[in-house]
């Protein structure tokens, strides 16, 4: 018995913000968006899934952005990614890492995440 996997990464958003959350995670970072059950539909935000990748927002009243903690999340394709990012205006930073090419980017919110590729992938 033990941990076996982590379910889905949850963040936070600021009340009303549901369209920027599918404009950035769905639409850029092309999780799609899958409807909240109908008893958390309710209080707001978003949840975006694909497969075992769960990515889900949500509201919180004080909100105030992830600024260090993080999801790393692993990306096929990042330098077309990354091209996608800076046309919406978003900054992107490397910051390299054995083994991997990868980069930070904040959500529309402020909530930092980190983007990986592998090296043996490119």
């Amino acid at each position: 018995m033990g941990v076996r996997a982590i379910h889905h990464v949850q963040l936070a958003m600021p009340a009303g913000h549901e369209p920027d959350a599918i404009a950035f995670y769905q639409d850029l970072l092309g999780i799609p968006q899958v409807p909240k059950p109908p008893r958390l539909a309710a209080r707001g935000g978003c949840w975006f899934e694909d497969g075992d990748l769960r990515v889900h927002l949500g509201v919180e009243a004080d909100f105030r952005p992830a600024r260090k903690a993080h999801p790393a999340l692993l990306v096929a394709d990042l330098d077309s990614l990354i091209e996608r990012l800076e046309a919406a205006q978003f900054v992107v930073t490397a910051d390299p890492l054995q083994g991997y090419v990868r980069v930070y980017v904040d959500d529309p919110f402020g909530n930092r995440l980190e983007l990986l590729e592998p090296d043996d992938e490119r």
